[in-house]
């Protein structure tokens, strides 16, 4: 499955909050500057070309609804971006963070012990 652009991504943040929605709505529900209807459609129609989003008809409008969940995009994205970038490795993922100082030993914690409670 392609990955969804930054404006796709944005429009798919408010799909997924409405869980459908028509263009008009959609519009109302993005950020100042507000886009055009015409542009939110066209790309509305590119993500159901991609897989993201399917419609129902209702006459000559359309209601738009997610195909791919939140979390699976999420999941999608984050290997995407861990075997591109972190070598497929969960631990450099985790390094990088802490290299950082984007996550702390309180969070490391936590992340263990939700390993170790897993099994």
């Amino acid at each position: 499955m392609k990955k969804l652009t930054n404006k796709e991504e944005e429009i798919m943040q408010v799909l997924w909050n409405l869980k459908k929605a028509f263009v008009k709505e959609l519009v109302k529900e993005l950020p100042n500057p507000k886009p055009h209807y015409n542009t939110i459609s066209t790309t509305i129609r590119k993500m159901e070309d991609k897989g993201f989003v399917g419609h129902n008809a209702f006459g000559k409008t359309h209601q738009y609804y997610p195909l791919i969940s939140k979390e699976e995009y999420l999941k999608m994205d984050m290997q995407k971006t861990i075997t591109n970038y972190f070598d497929d490795s969960y631990k450099n993922v985790v390094s990088f963070f802490a290299k950082e100082e984007k996550i702390s030993i309180e969070d490391l914690k936590e992340i263990i012990r939700l390993i170790e409670n897993k099994n």
